[in-house]
């Protein structure tokens, strides 16, 4: 699920919100998505991550 409509389905219960990423020099391509849900009724943690990563070197070096 694409975090935008996570965030609204909780509404407002998002307590914790971390991105997953690569190891180094790396720009998230296309929709950053839900990984995992953790937590009760009163507050959630979300865990998310974007659908590819590119180097950043790769893409200055075009």
């Amino acid at each position: 699920m694409p975090e935008v409509g996570a965030r609204r389905r909780l509404r407002g219960r998002v307590g914790a919100f971390s991105v997953l990423a690569p190891v180094g020099s790396f720009a998230g391509k296309g929709t950053l998505r839900v990984l995992r849900v953790r937590g009760d009724e009163e507050r959630v943690e979300l865990t998310c991550g974007y659908e590819s990563y590119t180097p950043i070197e790769a893409r200055d070096s075009k």
